[in-house]
């Protein structure tokens, strides 16, 4: 048996050194923790502004507030929104809505609708469904338009105004929806003019995505979230169903924006989407949508005209005769601005414009372009003087006022019938018979006593 060989043990400056790295393991990440900058926990931001919070009450029509979102990113927009909880109040489903009015206007109808579904919701079929509710719920409520197309398309004239981005954010242009997207659409809006109802949002008039936080949220009363949308009604009486009483008016307007998905949309040109590769008075012309307030934007200061003395919302304009005149469009909108009330009236005469409103008639009749807006009553309207310009769609032509007809001169043979006195009655001419002989005067004591 061979004995085992003593074991060496590692000489004495190694063993220091290994003893220096274990310690300095164990001390070096201690200091490390305790030395470490204190980070301080950040708080979520809460909006930049006071969010309203005011009940409106039933005197008084709610105002109807722009896109306007807070500056938030959208984990804190998350936090801030599941901070916000939901009302504990009953949510009535709203009435079926059933959609009258001519053929074409119904078809407008549907597809604004559709429109609306598609682009807000996507290609799906219970975001779109809430979506044409919403829409229907404010076709009814006051404090909106009165048509489907007036409310999908609302404030679309100004990119700052708009009640749905996909309208005034390019979008539209952008890209359309597949054939099948839009046909399914389509199928929802129509269910939806004819009497199906989305109970879930009830009475609601506004949503938005959990990402976001628009500065109405906090005024407004939170009553069920689908998917990433978070749908809300006015809080008070505006927001239960005795509210709801707005009576639809069956004339829905056409919408330049559709004419590329709907044909009962195209052949209208709108105040704020011009047809520049259209020859003027070519009504079979198509081209590319040309954006009014783009050809304002580039307009020189010189070509923005200044307001009527006297009165800051009305512009008396002398047109320059060799301008396109679908361009009108862009001088009245960027002499508007952001007015909500603006009367636009050019004249490409200068010697017809009058210095001050009202015009007389014969000033009237040789205005060449006016603009109108008025967003109290949701009312925009651009027309033109189409005895000068031909345009594809009456529509947009003024309805010439008749000049009154002048007095026939008096015959000068005839002296002028006197006017008849207060309190004297006249005898009437005497009454013929079948022969043409004058009747028999009545007897003096068969009239009836006057005094």
């Amino acid at each position: 048996m061979t004995p085992a060989l003593p074991t060496a043990s590692p000489p004495l400056w190694l063993r220091l050194v290994l003893g220096i790295v274990a310690l300095a393991a164990l001390v070096v990440p201690t200091l490390l923790v305790i030395n470490a900058p204190k980070v301080p926990h950040r708080a979520r931001r809460v909006p930049p502004v006071a969010l309203p919070n005011r009940v409106v009450p039933k005197e008084e029509l709610p105002p109807v507030e722009p896109v306007a979102i807070a500056d938030l990113d959208p984990e804190d927009a998350r936090a801030f929104n599941a901070s916000i909880p939901f009302s504990t109040d009953p949510n009535p489903a709203a009435r079926p809505f059933h959609l009258i009015g001519a053929a074409d206007s119904q078809e407008r109808a549907v597809d604004c609708l559709a429109a609306a579904e598609v682009y807000e919701a996507g290609d799906d079929a219970l975001g779109e469904r809430a979506v044409a509710q919403v829409i229907l719920n404010r076709v009814r409520h006051p404090a909106f338009p009165k048509t489907v197309c007036g409310v999908v398309f609302q404030g679309s004239e100004r990119s700052t105004g708009c009640q749905f981005t996909f309208s005034c954010d390019g979008a539209m242009l952008r890209w359309s929806p597949t054939p099948a997207a839009w046909s399914r659409a389509r199928e929802i809006a129509k269910m939806a003019l004819h009497g199906t109802v989305f109970r879930p949002v009830g009475h609601a008039t506004h949503y938005h995505t959990d990402w976001v936080v628009p500065y109405w949220s906090a005024s407004l009363d939170k009553i069920v979230a689908l998917h990433t949308h978070l749908f809300f009604r006015w809080a008070g009486w505006w927001g239960t169903p005795p509210a709801f009483n707005r009576a639809y008016v069956a004339d829905e307007p056409k919408i330049a924006l559709l004419g590329r998905l709907s044909p009962v949309h195209q052949g209208f040109v709108a105040p704020t989407e011009i047809d520049s590769a259209s020859p003027i008075g070519d009504p079979g012309a198509s081209g590319l949508m040309f954006d009014a307030r783009k050809a304002a934007a580039g307009l020189p200061a010189s070509a923005i005209p200044a307001p009527t003395a006297g009165d800051p919302n009305v512009f008396l304009v002398t047109l320059s005769d060799d301008m396109l005149p679908d361009l009108f469009p862009a001088v009245a909108l960027r002499a508007c601005g952001d007015r909500p009330y603006c009367k636009f009236m050019g004249w490409v005469d200068p010697a017809m414009k009058p210095p001050r409103l009202p015009p007389t008639g014969e000033q009237a009749a040789a205005m060449s372009f006016s603009y109108l807006r008025d967003e109290k009553v949701h009312y925009v309207k651009a027309l033109w003087n189409c005895d000068q310009f031909r345009r594809s769609d009456t529509v947009q032509c003024m309805r010439r006022a008749l000049l009154p007809r002048p007095a026939p001169s008096p015959s000068p043979t005839a002296a002028p019938e006197p006017a008849p006195l207060d309190g004297v009655r006249r005898k009437a001419p005497p009454a013929q018979n079948k022969a043409g002989a004058a009747a028999p005067a009545t007897p003096a004591s068969a009239v009836p006593n006057s005094d």
